[in-house]
């Protein structure tokens, strides 16, 4: 039951087979579990693959298997067509564009299989490019607002020096009227005189605008700082709404692309394996001496073509032969004077009606 399973699989005829012997039944079931095989494989892989892109079992094993049966048909054609000749490089000549579909077929293949087995390593690639993104992401978020921030910081800093300034004066000023009661500077009298009382004035006053200044100064800032913090706010909000871009940066695409960033000797082999397995059923038959199955099959085929030459050379012949009769037949008519007789009065009267439908005509037209 396997055995005839495979058979079909190779595509040969099952019923010349049957005639064969056990040697050479085995050889062809042996390439149809070949193509069976790769076609699992094909499955296998087309489903992996389609996985990552839908994100769902049902469909990623419903088109796999659409995909596995179209490479186990594709396989099954290639096998079944290659003909055993007498030249070998005929054989390699004909051969040559089912072996190029055979190494398309072994690379759509493989690259599926060895995303699944490298999955780790290109993970960390991955994990590494998103770490990269989110760096970048960030940067260039932040040119949008790094503009306005250092202008809320200067402006800050300009309201907090000016501040400052305004309290250097009073201290200045505290520090005259204080020398001038000591009697350390200005009149040099110690005491509290009128020059005392005039500079005492000043820094009273000068105070009284240091406090308005800073009570003033204080609103600004607090109201700019509120706005650098609503800016902060919306750069963190779009930082975390396309973070999540950025993590999902794990399709098939993005694997194929980090799977060609690592080494590529342990990619290479898997794939010769895969071009090893897809077109071994190509080589087998094209390596392997003709054999019981390929004479027969040739017998059968020759068979027709010599039934189908000689219906054609039949209906030639035949078609020879009836033009033939009727040129006779023809010629034979020309000569009997019954027939001539009938047909000149025929002609007689045809013309004779001719000749009074113009004549009615052209009385009409008067």
């Amino acid at each position: 039951m396997l055995k005839r399973f495979f058979i079909l699989c190779s595509g040969a005829d099952a019923d010349i087979l049957s005639d064969s012997s056990a040697g050479e039944q085995n050889k062809y079931a042996g390439i149809g579990a070949t193509v069976f095989f790769t076609a699992v494989m094909a499955f296998v892989a087309a489903s992996y693959a389609l996985y990552t892109v839908f994100d769902t079992y049902i469909a990623a094993i419903f088109f796999g298997l659409l995909w596995g049966l179209l490479i186990f048909n594709l396989d099954r054609f290639i096998v079944s067509t290659i003909k055993k000749k007498d030249n070998f490089m005929d054989e390699l000549m004909q051969a040559s564009p089912r072996i190029i579909l055979a190494i398309i077929i072994a690379i759509v293949i493989a690259k599926p299989l060895e995303l699944k087995i490298f999955e780790k390593e290109i993970d960390r690639v991955l994990l590494e490019q998103k770490n990269d993104f989110t760096l970048a992401n960030k940067e260039q978020i932040a040119t949008q607002y790094n503009p306005a921030i250092a202008t809320i910081d200067a402006e800050i800093g300009a309201l907090k020096k000016e501040i400052t300034l305004k309290e250097t004066e009073v201290n200045t000023l505290y520090e005259t009227y204080i020398a001038e009661a000591e009697g350390r500077k200005g009149t040099e009298v110690i005491g509290k005189g009128p020059v005392y009382k005039e500079k005492r004035e000043k820094h009273d006053a000068t105070l009284a605008e240091f406090a308005e200044l800073k009570k003033t100064n204080a609103e600004k800032i607090t109201a700019l700082e509120l706005k650098k913090a609503e800016l902060a706010t919306e750069y963190t909000t779009q930082v975390n709404t396309s973070q999540p871009i950025i993590d999902n940066f794990d399709g098939l695409m993005a694997r194929v692309n980090a799977l060609n960033k690592l080494p590529w000797l342990p990619s290479f082999f898997i794939f010769l394996l895969f071009l090893a397995i897809e077109t071994s059923p190509i080589f087998a038959k094209l390596l392997s001496p003709k054999g019981e199955y390929d004479y027969k099959s040739e017998d059968v085929e020759n068979e027709i073509k010599t039934w189908v030459a000689q219906k054609e050379d039949q209906r030639k012949a035949l078609l020879e032969t009836d033009h033939a009769i009727n040129d006779k037949v023809y010629g034979d008519l020309t000569k009997e004077e019954e027939l001539y007789a009938y047909k000149k009065k025929i002609a007689r009267e045809m013309m004779k009606k001719q000749q009074d439908a113009f004549y009615k005509r052209q009385i009409e037209g008067l």
